[in-house]
């Protein structure tokens, strides 16, 4: 118990440090503290975009749906591939509209976008509310962490209230260094906990028969782990579907992936962070999903399958590899943890709060926004003390999808199709997530009279549905279509530079957000 929690302070420490070192001198402004000055290169922005996307949860929750579902679990490394390339197409449009508008969060983008205070509040509850599960089982697989840590003989209490301490010590340098602290410290915690964790699963799948759960295992394993729903079994053909779908064009709607584009110097950064970002992201959840598929057949795993990555890794290398596994629990549990608390602390101040009718300076922005961060973690706490036993902690990020893709609609046909309006956008959010939240009160993980679509898909169908038929019956005026117009006009590249803007373009400041300051 010593060695692995002494392991893990050494690392707490050593990201304690980084934060220490890169401080800045003087008090960040809210710009600086949202979106990190916007001067981040493609290493940074790919680790930071990992760390945004694969909490520790990987190694609890999503370790224990493969290891006794099987294949499935592949589900997760199709869609985050797949969502991760979306970065790649969305770049041009959502920096350069950042960097011209001073946008700061995904909301901010969507108000721009719809001319609309409406539409970004509504955007913003969403994403702050379907956060929330993301917060919850991070926090879970902390209190997991020390329980494996302690070697199971703190009480559950103890463990989660050790996870909430480590989290909150943490939070104060969040806190008071906003993006700037996560972007520095996610390169340390992400190689940790990605590329050394899938280093060390290719040890395991290689370690012949000295290994726990060596590659070989796989000639062996029982046939049900090897089919996917729909071939066979009780859920229908669509399920699979619906959950590779979701997670795809969920990817980009996450607010804690969105800011990451605001955080880079410019439209190359982001899309040559994402290359990087589907290489670390690919190699890594593909060896984990190879070892808990491999691990299936032993029974310590079977009893506690969210608990199998503790037990495959004890098995092969005993404390002191279990003490590396603890770290990169860890270092992917801090980075998402403070990613998505980060993000809502941002979303309330800048979103929800802030008015053009009574806008708050910098420094109340940032008051805010630390203050909501504080808010949020405590309320998320208590949920991760309530749900801590619960079986299946997947189905907690599979519901928070359910939320998240409604925000897909107006974002995606915003970003790259001009007729949609402020009505649309909203008759679509205010539709779509309400029936997620109603129809998964009845159905949490599938709809079997629908072939297993999931409840995310049928609110989401809906949600389209509506914004297509608003849109087509409220149109739009002909200012409306010059501003529109003018928007998408400033990002077209002609002959490898941006076209110039069709007009002056007013935009609010940072210091005072109802002064007007011209871009051309």
């Amino acid at each position: 118990m010593g060695i692995i929690l002494a392991m893990m302070g050494v690392f707490y420490a050593a990201v304690i440090y980084v934060l220490y070192r890169t401080l800045q001198t003087t008090d960040p402004d809210f710009d600086e503290y949202a979106v990190g000055g916007r001067r981040y290169g493609p290493a940074f922005i790919g680790m930071s975009y990992v760390q945004s996307w694969f909490p520790g949860a990987m190694f609890v929750a999503f370790f224990g749906i493969s290891a006794s579902i099987g294949v499935l679990g592949f589900y997760c490394l199709a869609y985050s591939l797949l969502g991760l390339c979306m970065m790649y197409f969305m770049a041009n449009r959502a920096w350069r509209w950042g960097q011209r508008y001073d946008l700061r969060s995904q909301p901010d983008l969507l108000g721009k976008r719809y001319d609309s205070h409406a539409v970004k509040q509504v955007a913003s509850v969403i994403g702050i509310v379907s956060i929330l599960p993301w917060v919850i089982i991070g926090m879970q697989a902390l209190g997991l962490l020390f329980r494996v840590a302690s070697g199971y003989s703190w009480a559950t209490t103890v463990c989660l209230l050790a996870g909430l301490v480590v989290i909150l010590v943490r939070q104060y340098w969040t806190v008071r260094m906003g993006m700037r602290g996560l972007i520095m410290t996610d390169m340390l915690q992400g190689s940790v906990a990605y590329l050394v964790a899938g280093l060390v699963c290719i040890i395991i799948l290689a370690g012949g028969k000295g290994s726990a759960a060596p590659y070989s295992n796989f000639a062996h394993l029982p046939i049900a782990l090897l089919r996917v729903p729909g071939d066979g079994g009780t859920y229908g053909p669509l399920y699979m579907f619906s959950l590779i779908f979701m997670g795809t064009i969920g990817a980009l709607a996450w607010p804690m992936s969105f800011q990451r584009i605001y955080t880079a110097k410019g439209v190359r950064a982001v899309k040559t962070g994402t290359v990087y970002a589907v290489a670390i992201a690919g190699f890594f959840y593909a060896m984990l999903t190879l070892v808990a598929i491999a691990a299936a057949t032993i029974p310590q795993v079977m009893a506690d399958p969210q608990g199998g990555w503790f037990v495959v890794v004890d098995k092969f290398g005993g404390t002191w590899l279990l003490g590396l596994a603890c770290v990169c629990v860890l270092g992917a549990g801090m980075g998402h943890v403070d990613g998505c608390v980060q993000v809502a602390g941002i979303q309330i101040a800048n979103d929800l709060i802030n008015r053009r009718s009574r806008p708050l300076s910098s420094h109340q922005l940032t008051v805010v926004a630390k203050t909501s961060m504080m808010c949020f973690m405590g309320i998320a706490g208590v949920l991760a003390y309530v749900t801590f036993n619960m079986g299946r902690l997947q189905l907690l990020a599979q519901m928070s999808y359910y939320g998240i893709i409604q925000l897909s609609v107006p974002l995606f046909l915003g970003i790259f199709w001009r007729r949609g309006n402020k009505y649309a956008a909203l008759a679509g959010m205010l539709t779509g997530f309400p029936l997620a939240i109603i129809l998964t009160i009845w159905w949490d993980d599938d709809i079997r009279g629908l072939a297993s679509l999931t409840a995310g898909m049928v609110a989401l169908a809906a949600n389209l549905a509506v914004f297509l038929i608003v849109a087509a019956v409220t149109g739009r005026s002909d200012e409306e279509k010059a501003r529109v117009s003018r928007l998408f006009d400033e990002t077209r590249v002609v002959s490898g530079a941006l076209a110039p803007a069709t007009a002056p373009v007013a935009v609010l400041t940072n210091e005072g957000l109802g002064e007007a300051a011209v871009k051309s």
